[in-house]
């Protein structure tokens, strides 16, 4: 099946790699138009590197390969106007919007000097950054337009990234996002836009392959390699894999995107492989 998306417009946060650029690349794959956004640049808590501006200019690169039109612009989801300014851009080539992916995310842990700011960085970047999104695209999402927000499994099992502020900020936002989802879908199905919520298992980018990870699930080792830490990831799972991969996740927003989808609205929807029918759900879990 091919263009399932075809002459729809698709708003994508964090789209310069990882999660992001799959779907960007995905959904043009099947007809979308996208506008893409993406900070460039390293937030001061954030333990591993983020994206960069050719990071950004690859995607581009990757969705015009694929016959689709792009506009590419850095901004920060914490920063509403940086937003809206980025979208507006892209309403002004093409006209319409009709799919958010609200999927910009940080993992700030600093276990061995906690500060309070980091719990901050990562709800304003992964709840108020979705937020701000959903904000500056309701004016603009016609009837039967998607939103489709990034979760996590791991904000939903006990302990596996609560203790330290950076952990417990990103495991607060993203149990808030559950709730959120459906309180948007709620006020928004009469228009009707459906919100639907994936939370995804470890996925295969930087955020999960970086040395705090790393070293936080071999603390036995002083330089854990990718090697030395894949059993432990794969245990963590029901399925024999140590982590999906970021097209297994577009490929559920894509689905969420198109017309399949049409009367789906208002769910919490995990591609865990597994991983939350083998570990306890702590109660703010769904």
């Amino acid at each position: 099946m091919t263009g399932r998306l075809e002459g729809k417009v698709a708003f994508i946060t964090g789209a310069a790699r990882g999660q992001g650029r799959a779907h960007a690349l995905r959904m043009a794959q099947e007809g979308a138009d996208i506008i893409a956004v993406d900070i460039c640049r390293d937030i001061a808590s954030n333990p591993y590197p983020m994206s960069r501006p050719e990071d950004l200019a690859e995607t581009e690169r990757l969705v015009k390969e694929t016959g689709r039109r792009i506009v590419a612009r850095q901004g920060d989801v914490r920063e509403r106007p940086e937003l809206r300014s980025a979208l507006d851009d892209g309403l002004r080539e093409f006209g319409r919007l009709d799919i958010l992916v609200a999927q910009a995310g940080i993992l700030p842990m600093h276990p061995e000097k906690p500060n309070p700011m980091d719990f901050v960085d990562a709800v304003d970047v992964d709840l108020l950054g979705v937020m701000n999104a959903v904000a500056v695209s309701l004016p603009h999402l016609g009837d039967w337009s998607s939103i489709i927000i990034t979760g996590s499994t791991a904000a939903q099992m006990e302990h596996t990234v609560q203790g330290d502020p950076g952990g417990s900020g990103y495991g607060y936002a993203k149990t808030m996002l559950m709730e959120y989802t459906r309180q948007m879908a709620t006020h928004l199905m009469a228009q009707p836009v459906r919100v639907n919520c994936i939370h995804p298992t470890n996925v295969n980018t930087g955020l999960l392959h970086n040395e705090l990870i790393y070293k936080l699930h071999r603390p036995d080792l002083e330089n854990p390699t990718r090697e030395d830490v894949e059993p432990v990831f794969q245990a963590t799972q029901g399925m024999p894999i140590p982590y999906i991969q970021p097209l297994d996740v577009a490929n559920l927003a894509l689905f969420l995107a198109s017309d399949e989808a049409r009367y789906i609205t208002g769910q919490n929807i995990c591609v865990d492989a597994g991983s939350l029918l083998k570990t306890p759900v702590h109660s703010g879990g769904y």
